[in-house]
């Protein structure tokens, strides 16, 4: 079995699913007392989003790549950044180590073209929404990104920031984000990327009208098929 390195705490509140999903995987593959080889380096996340919030990605790059090089020092055969955002600096991170890292967004377009779907939604935080390194990725592979309009970018940004990644959910954030998934239905949005790990804590599959593609469960399951194979 290989070993799995973590980079989590962004927030750390998506990390647990990660471990817990990773771990299912293998019980359920493996059975017994089988679970996952695991490396985790947690960061301190105040410190990432306040390199988000100055621009200074920079500096959040070097932070976590120092953090994958440990985790390859540890023994982890390949890395993954549990976050969508700070995907914005893979390539830095990725030039820092000698292991693969599982692009979230990759896995995302693999699961999404098993079921031929090419039009979809994406809910994240800002930076995932409105910048281009994340739908570039999408787009490359063939799909068309609807996100949502006006203020319904702050409205899910705050959400996740304010709410999701200190552990608070609310029910009238849920409606928020059903009402926000039925109007990107209505444009034509075949399913929905959960593009932040931690919208998967407050949006469940009943709640929405379309499908959901939930980048959590997306990327720790491809840790988890990686590790066995």
């Amino acid at each position: 079995m290989k070993t799995i390195g973590l980079i989590g705490g962004m927030s750390w509140e998506s990390t647990i699913p990660y471990y817990r999903i990773i771990n299912d995987y293998i019980k359920d593959h493996l059975g017994g007392l089988h679970s996952a080889r695991i490396v985790l380096y947690s960061v301190e996340f105040a410190e990432i989003e306040e390199c988000q919030s100055s621009g200074n990605w920079d500096k959040s790059a070097e932070i976590l790549a120092g953090a994958a090089k440990k985790l390859e020092n540890a023994g982890a055969d390949f890395i993954l950044i549990c976050t969508n955002t700070m995907h914005k600096v893979y390539k830095q991170i990725a030039e820092k180590v000698n292991v693969p890292i599982v692009h979230i967004v990759e896995a995302t377009a693999d699961a999404l073209s098993r079921n031929n779907i090419r039009k979809v939604a994406l809910l994240g935080t800002r930076y995932t929404m409105t910048e281009n390194f994340y739908k570039e990725k999408l787009i490359e592979r063939g799909f068309s990104v609807l996100i949502p309009e006006g203020n319904d970018i702050e409205t899910v940004n705050s959400v996740i920031f304010n709410e999701l990644c200190v552990g608070i959910i609310k029910e009238t954030s849920r409606q928020a984000f059903i009402r926000i998934i039925d109007d990107l239905k209505k444009q034509g949005a075949e399913a929905v990327i959960l593009g932040c790990t931690e919208i998967g804590l407050l949006v469940r599959e009943e709640d929405s009208s379309l499908p959901i593609y939930d980048t959590t469960v997306i990327h720790a399951t491809r840790a988890g098929e990686m590790a066995i194979e």
